[in-house]
C-alpha cells in the first residue's frame, strides 16, 4: 500500500482517534525503536474502535500524518523498513499484531496475522475439538515481561519528551491493556466466524502467549537488582545465586513460574532501581511470542435423586488391590450414562451424604450432581430424559433417578449448604438380646430431640480424624414384626452426619446413650435403609 491510499475504515478511526496522539515527530519515534501502531496509541490513551480496525499499520499511520498533519520523513533514516522488516514490537512482543511463533496446537509457524486468519485458525481448534457452541468468552495470559516492557516504554518518552509542552496533555496515567486491545481487535471478527455471541461465560477460549527468551532475561535482571531486597525478588522469581556469585534458575523454586510473583517483583523496584536494570527504550524482539490456545466449557451439572435398590452396590467406585467392592458402584452407573450424552472428558459425582455398600436408598433418593467437566455437546431435555430411562430400565435394576435434570451452577452451593442442615428418615431391622415388652417400645416411641455424643466409629477410625461429634435423635417409631419379641423395625429421624448403625449398638461404648442403653441390652442393627433425605430444591 502507497502512502497516498488509505482505506476510509482506517482513516474514520485515525480521525477519531488523532486527539490523543503526540506530535508526528513523536510518532516517528515511537515507530522507529519498534513500537508497533496500537501500542503507540494505547501509550497515549486512546480507546475503542481505533483497535478493532483490522487494517492498522504503521505506513498506513505514516500516510495518515502526511495527509493530515503534513509530516514528511524518510522512514528509511530514522530505522523503518516496512518492505523487509523481521522485528516485532518491543512492547506486546508480536501480541497486537496478531503474530505467534510456531502455535503449539495448531501445529503451524505463523508470521504477522490478518484478523480473519487468526479467527480462523481458532475456529479449527474449536471444529477439532468437536465443540457445539452458542456463545463464549476470552482468557487471555500474556507473559509479565510486557509490564516491564510497558513501563520501560513510558519512562523512556517521559526522559525524552517530559520538557515539551505536548507531553504532560498527551500522556495518561493509566492505558488499555494488552489484553483488553486484543479482545476488541478480534471479538467481532471471532462472533461472526463461530456464529455465537461473546460474554458467555460457559464456553472459553484460552490464548497462553509465552515468550521464553525475553522472560529469562526479565529473571535475570530483577534477580541481579541491587539493594536489600534482592533476596526476596530472587526468590519470588526463582532465581538462585551460587557461591561463585552466578546466577540460575531453580527449577525446584515454589515461585520459579508464577507470573503474579515477578509481577510483584517488578512493582516493588522503584523508577530508578528499575532504569538502572532496564534498557530505555525497550529492545526489538526477532521472534514474537508464542501461542497456545486451547478451549474448554464449564462445568455442567446434571441432578437429581438417586434410589439404589441393591445391598451389593457401593456409592462411589470401590477398588482395593485391584479388586472390585461390590458389583458396582451409584457414581459409575449415573456419570458414565451422563458423560456419554455430554462427550466431556471426565465427570465428577457429588452426593448430599453417602451411605454404606449394604444400606439401600429408598423412598424419595438422595440428591446428587453429575459434575461433567469440558462437555462438547449441551445435554438438551430429551438427553436427559434419555440417561434417566437408560438408567431406570437396565435389567440389573441396581439403581434409579428421580427428577433428572440441567442445572446450574449456584446448584452446587444450594446442595452443600442444605447438607449440614438436611435431616435424614432411616429404617433399621433390629435384634435385641432380651424379649423386649410394651413399655420398652412406648419409650422408645416416646423420645424427641435426643442429643446423642459420637465418638468416630471403630470402623472408619483409619480414614476419619477421631472427633467427639454431637447429633440429633429427632424421633424414633417401632414397628413390630409379627411372630417375634427380640425383632423390630426401627423408623427414626435423625440430624445429618449421624452414625445410625453405632446408634443401635453403641460401637462400645463410642456412641451414648445408643438403642441397647436405653433398653439395658444388647442391640444389632441386622439391616438398614434410608427411606428419606429432606432438601427441598431437588424435589
Amino acid at each position: 500500500m502507497t502512502s497516498e491510499i488509505i482505506d476510509r475504515e482506517a482513516r474514520n478511526i485515525f480521525n477519531l482517534a488523532a486527539i490523543s496522539l503526540p506530535p508526528p515527530h513523536a510518532v516517528n519515534d515511537l515507530l522507529s525503536i519498534g513500537v508497533c501502531v496500537r501500542c503507540i496509541f494505547r501509550s497515549f490513551g486512546a480507546h475503542g474502535s481505533v483497535y478493532s480496525c483490522s487494517s492498522l499499520t504503521a505506513p498506513m499511520l505514516l500516510s495518515f500524518l502526511r495527509e493530515e498533519k503534513g509530516f514528511h520523513s524518510d522512514s528509511s533514516e530514522n530505522g523503518i523498513d516496512f518492505d523487509n522488516d523481521d522485528s516485532y514490537c518491543c512492547v506486546c512482543l508480536g501480541i497486537l499484531q496478531l503474530a505467534s511463533d510456531s502455535d503449539r496446537e495448531m501445529g503451524k509457524c505463523e508470521e504477522k496475522a490478518s484478523v480473519g486468519g487468526f479467527v480462523e485458525r481458532v475456529g479449527e481448534v474449536i471444529r477439532r475439538e468437536n465443540h457445539q457452541i452458542d456463545g463464549f468468552s476470552l482468557e487471555i495470559s500474556i507473559p509479565p515481561v510486557i509490564a516491564a516492557n510497558e513501563r520501560a516504554l513510558r519512562l523512556y518518552l517521559k526522559k525524552k519528551y517530559d520538557c515539551e509542552e505536548w507531553f504532560k496533555d498527551k500522556f495518561p496515567s493509566e492505558q488499555i491493556t494488552v489484553k483488553d486491545a486484543l479482545r476488541l481487535l478480534i471479538t467481532s471478527a471471532l462472533e461472526k466466524h463461530l456464529d455465537a455471541k461473546s460474554g458467555a461465560n460457559e464456553f472459553r477460549i484460552r490464548f497462553m502467549y509465552t515468550h521464553s527468551e525475553s522472560s529469562a532475561k526479565l529473571q535475570c535482571l530483577l534477580a541481579n537488582g541491587h539493594g536489600c531486597k534482592r533476596r526476596k525478588i530472587e526468590a519470588t522469581v526463582g532465581i538462585v545465586v551460587d557461591l561463585n556469585g552466578r546466577t540460575r534458575k531453580d527449577s525446584n523454586a515454589v515461585c520459579s513460574e508464577s507470573d503474579a510473583a515477578i509481577l510483584r517483583a517488578l512493582s516493588s523496584l522503584q523508577d530508578h532501581m528499575f532504569i538502572e536494570q532496564f534498557m530505555l527504550p525497550p529492545q526489538k524482539v526477532s521472534k514474537p511470542c508464542q501461542l497456545t490456545t486451547t478451549c474448554h466449557r464449564m462445568p455442567i451439572y446434571i441432578g437429581g435423586r438417586y434410589l439404589k435398590l441393591s445391598r451389593k452396590v457401593s456409592q462411589s467406585r470401590w477398588i482395593i488391590d485391584d479388586e472390585r467392592m461390590g458389583e458396582a458402584s451409584v457414581e459409575e452407573i449415573i456419570g458414565d450414562n451422563a458423560l456419554a450424552i455430554c462427550k466431556g472428558d471426565s465427570y465428577k459425582f457429588h452426593a448430599a451424604g453417602r451411605e454404606d455398600i449394604d444400606v439401600r436408598m429408598l423412598g424419595s433418593g438422595r440428591p446428587f450432581l453429575v459434575e461433567v467437566l469440558n462437555a462438547r455437546c449441551m445435554p438438551s431435555t430429551v438427553d436427559v430424559q434419555q440417561v434417566a430411562d437408560t438408567i431406570n430400565n437396565s435389567p440389573e435394576r441396581y439403581v434409579t433417578v428421580r427428577n433428572l435434570k440441567v442445572l446450574g451452577s449456584e446448584i452446587w452451593t444450594l446442595m452443600r449448604e442444605g447438607e449440614a442442615e438436611k435431616q435424614k428418615q432411616y429404617s433399621a431391622l433390629v435384634w435385641t438380646s432380651r424379649p423386649l415388652t410394651e413399655e420398652d417400645l412406648d419409650h422408645i416411641s416416646s423420645i424427641e430431640n435426643m442429643e446423642i455424643l459420637q465418638r468416630t466409629p471403630i470402623r472408619v477410625l483409619h480414614r476419619r480424624s477421631p472427633l467427639e461429634r454431637k447429633r440429633i435423635i429427632h424421633w424414633m417409631r417401632v414397628e413390630k414384626i409379627a411372630g417375634s419379641c427380640q425383632y423390630f423395625l426401627l423408623h427414626l429421624c435423625a440430624q445429618a452426619g449421624t452414625y445410625i448403625k453405632e446408634f443401635v449398638h453403641g460401637d462400645l461404648g463410642r456412641t451414648h446413650p445408643s438403642i441397647g442403653f436405653i433398653l439395658g441390652c444388647r442391640a444389632e442393627i441386622l439391616q438398614l435403609d434410608v427411606t428419606d433425605v429432606k432438601m427441598d430444591f431437588f424435589d
